[in-house]
């Protein structure tokens, strides 16, 4: 059995002990006490070294830890250190998931379904559908409210038969260990917290998603935030500067300009339409027809565009016409002709496709289907 003795004191850095067992290579060390903290809880492991190697894993098997090294490690006793800079920041993360999670119930009554700690954000899905703007916004004012007030944070342990309060009941049995922040939550953890809510620093929250009827909340804590707060910042300057703006005028310029890209692009649209509709009726006027009489367009083209439906649709437009385009990736095929050709178009498409395994169908003069692999584009019509 490891003794995890970040279960009382987060904030060891280093240890002494003795090794156990480890596997025949030596990279795998299981130790008799230990600081290292194995994934659990949506929290990453520990990294550092023992002995001078690198642990580059750790992970929880029920009873022990198991260290994995980046080399063997052949001592029998080993001085531990764990990478401080990654764990507190983990402690800041974690301990304010604990806080945004009481505060959602608090304000809401939205109970916390899930959690990860990511390497760049982290994330809690919430029981609720959605979340207004001004709701998050409250949400976060009021977290940082209570990382200002910089309230306790204790370890405690009672058995589970007993009244625990916790804000989400646990499924396990025997000593429990809780996480109290003073007279906000009170939550069964086996995770590294910081010992104040000061030391978590600001809470920041920066999106909102809809998962499964739940509603996903990326959030940072601490220098997570500071940077992420300072990028987004220099990211926002940068745009304001190019619309040579002040920063707060920035959002509205933005939109308008959108609107009006938006508009610029219907305009080319219908214009790219239109003249496809010209080069349409000019291909007519220049294919003659053939034996039978039609005229033919056989065109094998990158997709099957708006501007291709429109060039097709007027070529036949004109008597006796007929127009056949194909893509080679994915493996499709367009035809239109016109309603003197003698060819349905739908009714073509649909049982030429459909007997190599394909799909497609369509109107009378307008038709268009897949097939499984582009050797049977050819051999189609």
């Amino acid at each position: 059995m490891t003794d995890r003795l970040y279960y009382d004191d987060c904030y060891l850095t280093e240890f002494r002990a003795r090794v156990l067992d480890a596997s025949p290579d030596r990279t795998r060390i299981y130790l008799d006490r230990t600081v290292f903290y194995p994934p659990s809880g949506g929290q990453p492991y520990d990294l550092g070294s023992l002995n001078g190697v690198r642990v580059t894993e750790v992970g929880d098997e029920e009873e022990r830890i198991v260290h994995v090294l980046d080399s063997p490690l052949p001592d029998a006793e080993v001085e531990g250190r764990i990478d401080w800079t990654r764990r507190f920041d983990h402690m800041q993360q974690h301990t304010g998931q604990h806080l945004l999670s009481a505060v959602l119930v608090e304000l809401f009554g939205a109970q916390t379904v899930s959690f990860h700690l990511g390497v760049e954000s982290s994330t809690i899905d919430i029981a609720r559908a959605s979340l207004e703007p001004a709701e998050l916004r409250r949400v976060e004012e009021r977290c940082n409210e209570v990382v200002f007030e910089d309230r306790l944070v204790t370890i405690s342990y009672q058995d589970s038969t007993e009244d625990l309060g916790l804000r989400k009941p646990t499924e396990r049995q025997g000593r429990i260990r809780i996480i109290s922040i003073a007279d906000l939550d009170r939550s069964a953890c086996g995770g590294t917290h910081v010992r104040r809510t000061g030391e978590i620093g600001p809470i920041l929250i920066r999106k909102l998603d809809k998962i499964r009827g739940n509603v996903r909340i990326e959030f940072l804590c601490g220098m997570r935030a500071v940077k992420r707060a300072r990028a987004d910042y220099e990211a926002v300057s940068a745009i304001a500067r190019s619309f040579s703006a002040p920063l707060d005028e920035t959002p509205a310029l933005v939109s308008g300009q959108f609107e009006k890209l938006q508009e610029t692009e219907r305009a080319l649209r219908k214009l790219s339409v239109e003249f496809a509709q010209v080069r349409g009726r000019q291909l007519y006027a220049t294919t003659g027809p053939e034996e039978d009489g039609l005229r033919r367009i056989r065109r094998r083209v990158q997709a099957l565009t708006e501007e291709l439906r429109a060039e097709a649709q007027a070529f036949v437009e004109g008597e006796k016409a007929l127009f056949i385009a194909t893509v080679d990736d994915p493996p499709s095929v367009l035809v239109a002709a016109s309603r003197d050709s003698g060819v349905n178009a739908g009714q073509k498409v649909k049982e030429a496709v459909t007997r190599v395994g394909g799909r497609g169908g369509g109107s009378a003069t307008m038709a268009q289907g897949s097939v499984p692999s582009r050797d049977l584009l050819d051999s189609l019509f």
